[in-house]
């Protein structure tokens, strides 16, 4: 199987993700001091900007943000992001140091950029028990956000929890499940810190399990997946996900789904 899990540079400026395995998806990390600027061009492809820490101005063509961001890290606020529409070039400059998450796919929309402030997000819990997690959802449908594939948002979870569980896919449309590719970026509240998730598919014939650092990656083109946070340390993902439309559908493991059946029982 082509390799799915990654390491995402930390040196400065733009840093894209080198990944084979999805063809809708892509990702690039921004890493920049105060002052600095980094620039690009959407092409056929719509991107989100999304401040992880630390403040910016985002210049898309004519429109400009002047101060994006603002939280010290993923663990203390609510994301603020830019959406940047296709055939639009776009900067990035620092007003402080910064870095922002940049995942894509194919877009077939004209629209105008626009800005997801904080308290647009949508926030809640998701689960029970050792696998309650808090989601913060950001470009999803149906929000009133124009977007053509990418479905975008965040997820917290607490130290020794489990997120994506019951285990997931959503590789075909059959039934209540509806196509689509999707990553995890990865961050961890503390730098010795770590969790692990799980890639699998019994139909396709793997079964793969990752240790999650700080600044990892996890391509999804097809499989069940889930992650734990090791105790002691949170964690958090950026997931976000393109495909056969923007409604989202999943098909449980069928040997855990029973799990989610208790969720309203506890």
């Amino acid at each position: 199987m082509t390799q799915t899990f990654h390491t995402i540079p930390s040196a400065p400026g733009l840093q894209p993700l080198q990944d084979d395995s999805c063809q809708l998806l892509n990702f690039a990390k921004l890493n920049l001091t105060a002052g600095q600027s980094v620039s690009g061009e959407s092409g056929d492809r719509e991107h989100l900007l999304v401040a992880l820490s630390g403040r910016a101005r985002v210049q898309v063509c004519d429109h400009t943000f002047d101060s994006v961001g603002g939280r010290a890290s993923v663990f203390t606020g609510l994301p603020h992001s830019v959406y940047i529409p296709r055939g639009h070039t776009w900067t990035v400059t620092a007003h402080t140091d910064f870095q922002g998450a940049l995942p894509s796919a194919p877009s077939d929309l004209d629209t105008a950029p626009y800005e997801i402030r904080p308290e647009q997000v949508n926030t809640g819990t998701w689960g029970t028990l050792n696998f309650t997690r808090n989601f913060r959802e950001i470009l999803v449908a149906p929000n009133g956000l124009p977007a053509s594939r990418l479905i975008v948002g965040e997820t917290l979870t607490p130290s020794g929890h489990w997120s994506t569980y019951p285990p997931h896919r959503h590789e075909e449309n059959a039934g209540s499940e509806k196509f689509h590719e999707e990553m995890y970026y990865f961050r961890v509240s503390s730098p010795e810190g770590w969790g692990l998730t799980r890639h699998y598919s019994p139909e396709r014939g793997y079964d793969q399990t990752h240790t999650v650092r700080d600044d990892t990656l996890l391509a999804i083109p097809h499989g069940y997946h889930t992650y734990v946070s090791a105790p002691g340390y949170a964690g958090y993902y950026l997931w976000f996900l393109a495909g056969d439309g923007r409604a989202q559908g999943v098909k449980l493991d069928p040997d855990v789904g029973w799990v989610q059946k208790t969720v309203g029982m506890l």
